[in-house]
């Protein structure tokens, strides 16, 4: 019977190895995708804010916990690069810490900047909406639809160079309607075609045709701000993927008290000064938003000219790079 426990307690640890895809305790944590639902994978999932260290002298900013297939797990943030990463929870010590206490951190500067006085917050489009120095940073929109991936865009920008960072602000509505889509852009980050930064475009993507902005998106009596930011996260962790720190509101329409709400849970709101199908050309650090859900195909079609063009502002540079 001692042996036969024996095994058995073995054979699980080994399927948990296999399931986070290493088998040293604070090695890097994959999530293998599964057909199981992620409401029942990803639990307790809450937001926090702790400062934490791991034996090996690194350290991050954990903002979210959870448990995914029953590891307890941490989604962290360096606040020097902004790269995010999950993380074992057993590996990190954490204590809370506070906006104020991190000010200095240029991930809290990117996540409160300076405000003009004189001019008042937009409704439409504020946020980070230009970055630093030159080049284009690529954005593509996954809002909710029915029509397949544009992944012919995905393969001329890949060839451009390796590596080819893009942004893509995913919806969970999309996700879920999509998972061969995902998985197939999964495959090309994996493969380092492209290296793909996953912005938050909330869960549903509220939108009602031709009603006013101010009445719209995410200012629609009832949106619950909470669920549709934490549900995607789960979704993107349960595929595997890793959320950023980015956030794109539907419509790029919100206002101050909405911006607050986001900021609150550590995400910087993320605009475009370049959305090609209105018409609003690039130039040098240009925030660029296409739409290869496949509802916007003009968008695409005018940022392949202009990279056929030399139009386009280079070299393409990752998001994390902007603020």
């Amino acid at each position: 019977m001692t042996r036969m426990f024996a095994l058995l307690f073995c054979a699980r640890l080994a399927g948990a190895a296999t399931a986070y895809g290493a088998e040293a305790p604070c090695a890097p944590v994959e999530i293998a995708p599964s057909p199981t639902p992620a409401s029942s994978r990803v639990k307790n999932y809450a937001p926090v804010f702790e400062s934490c260290a791991s034996e090996s002298g690194s350290t991050r900013l954990a903002i979210r916990r959870m448990s995914v297939d029953g590891t307890p797990l941490i989604l962290t943030v360096d606040p020097r690069s902004l790269q995010t990463s999950v993380e074992r929870a057993a590996c990190w010590r954490c204590t809370e810490t506070s906006d104020a206490a991190q000010a200095a951190t240029r991930y809290l500067q990117a996540l409160h900047p300076p405000q003009d006085p004189t001019r008042p917050p937009a409704l439409v489009n504020a946020g980070l909406i230009h970055g630093a120095g030159g080049g284009a940073f690529v954005t593509g929109d996954l809002c909710p639809a029915r029509k397949p991936l544009d992944r012919a865009f995905f393969e001329k920008l890949a060839a451009q160079v390796q590596h080819t960072p893009v942004t893509l602000a995913v919806s969970g509505a999309w996700l879920q309607r999509h998972h061969a889509d995902f998985a197939w852009l999964r495959e090309k980050a994996r493969s380092g075609a492209l290296a793909i930064a996953w912005a938050n475009h909330s869960y549903s993507h509220p939108y009602v045709r031709r009603l006013p902005d101010g009445r719209n998106y995410f200012l629609r009596p009832g949106v619950d701000v909470d669920r549709e930011i934490f549900e995607t996260e789960k979704l993107i962790i349960a595929e595997g993927q890793t959320p950023s720190v980015f956030f794109r509101f539907p419509g790029l329409v919100a206002d101050a008290t909405l911006r607050e709400s986001v900021r609150s849970r550590h995400l910087i709101a993320l605009g475009a000064d370049s959305w090609l199908a209105l018409g609003l050309r690039p130039r040098p650090g240009s925030i660029v938003l296409v739409h290869p859900n496949g509802n916007e195909p003009i968008g695409i079609k005018l940022f392949l000219r202009l990279m056929r063009t030399g139009v386009m502002p280079l070299p393409l540079r990752p998001i994390n790079e902007a603020p």
